[in-house]
């Protein structure tokens, strides 16, 4: 079973966490680091399919972060590039990544 994930980008992405977690966000260090567009988690493949992760100019790709409920380790970026200052994304924009999921995050 797979769950899917379509926002737009509407909050600020460098707002510290507090209490409750965005579900379009990845964190690190209780700070987003990215958001994410059409997330479909894979339980059964211990994956989460990102069709974008944009934002992410302070996401650390080599250390896990933590998505909804999950941590979770990117393994694969398809295409990263680096948006133009006009555009609706601004930052980093990793497309097509796969993560493992590690486990679950404490609460």
């Amino acid at each position: 079973m797979s769950s899917n994930l379509n926002t737009t980008a509407g909050a600020p992405a460098w707002q510290p966490a507090s209490g409750t977690r965005e579900d379009d966000a990845l964190y690190q260090n209780d700070r987003v680091v990215g958001r994410a567009l059409a997330a479909r988690v894979d339980p059964e493949a211990r994956e989460i399919r990102f069709g974008e992760i944009y934002r992410s100019d302070e996401l650390l790709l080599p250390d896990d972060c933590e998505f909804r409920n999950y941590r979770i380790l990117i393994q694969h970026v398809g295409f990263a590039s680096k948006e133009e200052r006009g555009a609706a994304h601004k930052g980093r924009v990793l497309r097509e990544a796969v993560a493992e999921i590690l486990g679950f995050r404490e609460q």
